[in-house]
C-alpha cells in the first residue's frame, strides 16, 4: 500500500496554535502513587471509608469520568476532615485540583491545591515526603497550564526531591521530564534538551522494569511535544523492546500508538498503519484498542485511502454507540465525527444522519455526566454535520448553544470554533455585519488562546492551515469587501498583522513575544505595503506615517496569482529565458506596484517595507521590474513579519563591530563553500571582527563569543535550511546541525537587556525550501526568536563568490554616515547590478532584508 502524502495534517498531532509551547505534562502521582497506610489514613472494610472514595475517585479518574472523580474526592477530602486526618483530606484535595483542572475549573482547581499545601504544612505528624510529591506535582500542573512556566519549573524541582526522598523513581523521573518541558515553555531549549538527554542515559542504566518503560515512554512523548521526532522515535522503541521483554502488556498499546504517531510525523504513513494495527492486536482493554483504530481510520482519509477507512468506519461507529458514557468515549466519538467533517465526501463513509445521530447521543450523555466542555464540542460538530446538509435553521441552533456553553466555561478554544461557524452561517444568509461580529469573536478567542496558554483536548486539536488561518482571512475578505472604509482597512491591516504572529506561533509551538511599537510611526519616509490574496481578488493596503490608510484592488484569481508567482521563481534560474522572467516579473509589479505609484502614493517614500502574505512570500520583491528598471534600484526594500514585532534602532556607523563564523570546507555531507574564507577575511577588513573560521566555528564557541563580545553583528557564512518544519529548519556548525529554536537561544546568550540585544544577524549561504510558502516562516521566526533587531539572509543559495562581493560591499556602504540597514543593501545589490558580471536578477535579489530596516 502505497500513501502520497497530504497538506492537512492529523487532528491530534497537527502543530496547531491551539497547542502553543504548552507540552503534555506528566503526572506520575496519581499513577504510581500508593494509597498511604491504614495506619496513617485509618482504613477499614466499610464502603464509607475516605480511602474507598479516594480509591473509587482514582478509577474514575483513569476511565476519564473526571465529574464523578470530583465528586468521589470531595466526599474523600469531607470525610477525612471530619476524622481530623489532615494528611488523608491534603491528598484528596490534591487529587481533586488534578480532576478540576481536567474540567478547566482552574479558580476551583486552585482552591483545591492551596488548601491541600496549606494542610501538608500544619500537618502533625509531619506529612509524608510522597503526599508533598504528589500536591507540588499537582500544583506544578496547574501553574503550567495557567502560563506560569517559572514557578511550575521551580514546584517540580521540588516535587522530585519528595520523590526522591519517598523512593518513588517514576514520580521523580515524570518530574524531571515535566522541568524539561517548563525549560521549553521558558524558551531554554538548549538546557531543557540537555536535561532530557540526562535522563535518557539515567533511564537507560536503570534495570529494566515497569518503572523504565513508563518512564522512556514519557520521555519519548516530551520529545515527540518538542519536535525532536526522531529521538522520540529512538526512546519510544527502546521503551517498546523492554516492555515486550519483561511482558508489561498493558504499556505495549499506548507504545506503539505514539509510534505510530511519531512515523505520521515523519512522512512515513506505512510504518504509522504498522504501528496501530500492532497497537490493536496487543491493545488490554478496549480504549486503547479503539485509540489505535481511531488512528487507523485518520490515517486512511488524511493520505488518500478511503476504500480501507470505508471498511473500518461502521465497525467505529457500532463500537462507540456501545461504550459506556465517559470523558475519553464522549471524546472518541467527538473526534470521529470531526476526521468525518474534514471530508468533502465524509456520506460517502458513513450516513450524515448516523453521524447526527452520534452526536445527538453524545450530547446527552455529556449532560448525564455533566462534561459542559464535551458537550459543547459535540453540539459544534452536530451543527457542522446540519450545515453541511444546508439546514442552515438547524446548524444556527445547534452551533448558537456550543458558543453560549462555551462563553460560560470561557474556553476560547471552543468559542473559537463555533463563532467562526455562526459567522460562516450569517455570511451565508447575506447578514454581513452579524457575520463580521461572529468572526470578530472568534479570532479575540484565538488571540486570547496565545496568551492563556490553554491546554486543548488533543482529540480535538485542529491543523492551523484548515481551522485557524482561514478564520483570519475569511473576517479581512468581508472587511475588503466592495469600498472599505478606513475603520474597515484598519482592522484588515491589523488582522493580517495578527495572522502573521499566529503563523509564527504555530511554527515554534509556543506564543512568540510580540514587541508594540508601531513602526510605520518611527520612520517617515518608509511605506508598508500589505498585499493580501483573497480568493476572487489582489488587495493592497499601504501605510504611511500621518497619513490616511490607502488600498487598490486587482481582480485575478487566486489560482491565476499562484501560477504566475510560481512560474516567475522558475525563470529566475539564470538559464531561464530574461524575456520570459521580465515579463512576469512586470505582471508582478504591475499588481503590487503599479496602482499605487500611478496614484503618487510613494512620493517622498525611500523604502518600502512588505508584509508578505502566502506564495508572495518567497519572491524576491527586490527583482520586480517595471519595465525599465528593478524595484530594487528606485527604493530600499525590507520585510516585516508584523510591525509590532520589533523594536526599532539604528548601528552606530563609528562602533561597528561584528562577530564573523563560517564554513569553507565539506562538512556533514554539505558541499564547500570555497568563497566563505575570502569572505570572512574581506568583512574583517571592512569591520572590527572576531572570527570563527571551520573547526573553531562550533555552537559552544559561538555560544560563549556571544556571550564574551558585545559586537553588535553576528555575519554566519554556513550551510543552512528554512522549512515550514520546525525539524527541518537549522543551521550548520562544525559539529553538527543545530535547530532554529536552539540557535535563538544561543543568540540571546546576553542576558534580558535589550541593549546588548544583536543589531544584525546575517546569514549567507541559506537555503528556503523550494515551493514551500511557509519556509520563509523559517526566516522570519529566527528575526523574532533570536532577539536580533534585524536578520538578512537568502531565499535560495547563491553562488558563493556572488554572496563574499556583495556582502562585502554592504558592510563598506554600512559605515557610510547616516545609512540605514535598507538602503546599505540597496547600494550593495545595485553595485551587483551595475559593476560585475552577477547582474542577473538570481545573484542578487535572493538576499533579503528581514525586521528593522533602518
Amino acid at each position: 500500500m502505497t500513501f502520497q502524502i497530504k497538506q492537512c495534517r492529523w487532528l491530534y498531532i497537527s502543530l496547531s496554535i491551539l497547542s502553543l509551547c504548552l507540552a503534555v505534562t506528566i503526572t506520575p502521582a496519581i499513577a504510581s502513587l500508593q494509597l498511604p497506610t491504614t495506619s496513617t489514613l485509618n482504613v477499614s472494610a466499610s464502603t464509607s471509608q475516605p480511602t474507598n472514595w479516594l480509591e473509587q475517585g482514582r478509577n474514575l479518574y483513569h476511565s476519564g469520568r473526571f465529574v464523578e472523580a470530583v465528586t468521589s474526592w470531595q466526599t474523600a477530602a469531607q470525610q477525612y476532615h471530619t476524622q481530623g486526618d489532615r494528611q488523608g483530606e491534603a491528598l484528596s484535595l490534591s487529587y481533586l485540583s488534578l480532576a478540576q483542572q481536567e474540567l478547566n475549573q482552574w479558580e476551583a482547581a486552585q482552591q483545591s491545591i492551596e488548601q491541600s499545601l496549606k494542610l501538608l504544612q500544619t500537618a502533625r505528624p509531619p506529612a509524608d515526603a510522597i503526599l508533598w510529591a504528589q500536591a507540588l506535582n499537582t500544583q506544578a500542573n496547574l501553574q503550567l497550564h495557567t502560563g506560569k512556566a517559572e514557578t511550575a519549573l521551580e514546584s517540580w524541582q521540588q516535587a522530585q526531591k519528595f520523590y526522591d526522598q519517598a523512593g518513588d523513581k517514576t514520580g521523580s523521573l515524570g518530574s524531571q521530564i515535566n522541568q524539561a518541558q517548563a525549560l521549553q515553555s521558558l524558551g531554554f531549549y538548549r538546557r531543557s534538551k540537555q536535561q532530557l538527554e540526562a535522563l535518557t542515559q539515567k533511564l537507560l542504566t536503570m534495570p529494566d522494569s515497569q518503572v523504565k518503560v513508563s518512564g522512556l515512554r514519557s520521555l519519548g512523548l516530551a520529545l515527540q511535544m518538542i519536535g525532536d521526532s526522531s529521538k522520540s522515535q529512538q526512546i519510544l522503541e527502546q521503551s517498546l523492546a523492554i516492555a515486550s521483554k519483561i511482558a508489561a502488556k498493558p504499556h505495549l498499546s499506548s507504545i506503539l500508538i505514539s509510534l505510530g504517531q511519531t512515523a505520521v510525523d515523519l512522512q512515513d504513513p506505512e510504518a504509522g498503519l504498522d504501528y496501530f494495527k500492532q497497537a490493536q492486536l496487543l491493545a488490554s482493554n478496549p480504549s486503547d484498542q479503539l485509540q489505535a483504530r481511531l488512528a487507523e481510520f485518520k490515517l486512511f482519509l488524511n493520505y488518500d485511502k478511503p476504500e480501507f477507512a470505508i471498511r473500518l468506519a461502521p465497525q467505529l461507529l457500532q463500537r462507540l454507540r456501545e461504550l459506556p458514557p465517559s470523558h475519553t468515549s464522549l471524546y472518541a466519538a467527538i473526534n470521529f465525527v470531526a476526521t468525518l467533517n474534514h471530508q468533502s465526501n465524509s456520506d460517502q463513509i458513513i450516513p450524515l444522519k448516523d453521524l447526527a445521530q452520534l452526536m445527538a447521543v453524545t450530547v446527552k450523555s455529556a449532560q448525564q455526566i455533566q462534561d459542559t466542555q464535551a458537550e459543547a464540542y459535540a453540539l459544534h460538530q452536530w451543527g457542522k454535520l446540519y450545515r453541511r446538509t444546508q439546514q442552515l435553521s438547524e446548524a444556527q441552533e445547534l452551533t448558537q448553544k456550543s458558543l453560549n456553553i462555551a462563553r460560560q466555561l470561557q474556553a476560547n478554544d471552543i468559542i473559537a470554533q463555533s463563532a467562526w461557524q455562526v459567522g460562516q452561517l450569517y455570511k451565508q444568509q447575506g447578514d454581513r455585519s452579524k457575520a463580521i461580529t461572529a468572526y470578530t469573536e472568534a479570532v479575540n478567542a484565538l488571540k486570547a488562546l496565545r496568551g492563556d496558554l490553554v491546554a486543548i483536548n488533543s482529540d480535538v486539536q485542529f491543523s492551523f492551515r484548515t481551522s485557524v488561518e482561514p478564520v483570519y482571512r475569511e473576517l479581512v475578505d468581508l472587511l475588503l469587501e466592495n469600498q472599505p472604509s478606513q475603520a474597515e482597512l484598519m482592522q484588515a491591516r491589523e488582522l493580517i498583522e495578527a495572522l502573521q504572529i499566529a503563523e509564527l506561533d504555530n511554527f515554534f509551538r509556543e506564543a512568540c513575544l510580540d514587541r508594540t511599537q508601531q513602526i510605520d510611526r518611527v520612520d517617515p519616509t518608509a511605506t508598508i505595503v500589505y498585499p493580501i490574496i483573497l480568493p476572487d481578488r489582489l488587495t493592497v493596503i499601504l501605510s504611511k506615517a500621518g497619513q490616511p490608510l490607502r488600498s487598490y484592488v486587482t481582480h485575478k484569481s487566486q489560482t491565476e496569482m499562484e501560477q504566475t508567482l510560481n512560474k516567475f521563481l522558475v525563470a529566475l534560474n539564470p538559464v531561464s529565458d530574461s524575456q520570459d522572467r521580465d515579463r512576469l516579473s512586470q505582471q508582478i509589479y504591475d499588481w503590487l506596484i503599479r496602482p499605487a505609484e500611478g496614484d503618487q502614493a510613494f512620493i517622498d517614500t525611500k523604502t518600502l517595507v512588505f508584509v508578505l502574505d502566502g506564495r508572495l512570500r518567497n519572491i524576491p520583491i527586490a527583482a520586480l521590474y517595471d519595465g525599465k528598471q528593478y524595484l530594487i534600484e528606485k527604493y530600499a526594500v525590507a520585510l516585516s513579519p508584523g510591525l509590532q514585532l520589533m523594536a526599532t534602532r539604528s548601528l552606530h556607523q563609528n562602533h561597528i563591530s561584528a562577530i564573523v563564523g563560517g564554513i569553507s570546507q565539506s562538512r556533514a555531507g554539505f558541499s564547500a563553500l570555497p568563497a566563505v574564507e575570502s569572505e570572512v577575511k574581506q568583512i574583517s577588513k571592512s569591520i572590527s571582527s572576531s572570527v570563527l573560521l571551520n573547526q573553531e566555528f562550533t555552537s559552544k564557541a559561538l555560544a560563549e563569543r556571544v556571550k564574551s563580545s558585545s559586537a553588535s553583528i553576528v555575519h554566519l557564512a554556513t550551510h543552512g535550511q528554512f522549512s515550514s518544519r520546525l525539524e527541518d529548519t537549522f543551521l550548520l556548525t562544525w559539529d553538527g546541525e543545530v535547530n532554529v529554536k536552539e540557535f535563538s537561544e544561543l543568540l540571546k546568550n546576553r542576558g534580558s537587556d535589550p541593549s546588548k540585544a544583536i543589531e544584525l544577524l546575517v546569514l549567507s549561504a541559506c537555503d528556503t525550501a523550494a515551493g514551500d510558502d511557509r519556509a520563509v516562516l523559517g526566516l522570519a521566526g529566527l528575526a523574532v526568536k533570536s532577539g536580533a533587531r534585524s536578520t538578512i539572509a537568502t531565499l535560495w543559495p547563491v553562488k558563493d563568490r556572488a554572496a563574499a562581493i556583495l556582502m562585502t560591499r554592504f558592510y563598506e556602504q554600512l559605515r557610510q554616515p547616516k545609512i540605514t540597514k535598507a538602503e546599505a543593501l540597496r547600494q550593495a545589490q545595485i553595485s551587483l547590478i551595475r559593476q560585475t558580471d552577477f547582474h542577473d536578477p538570481f545573484f542578487w535579489s535572493g538576499f533579503v532584508l528581514i525586521g528593522n530596516w533602518i
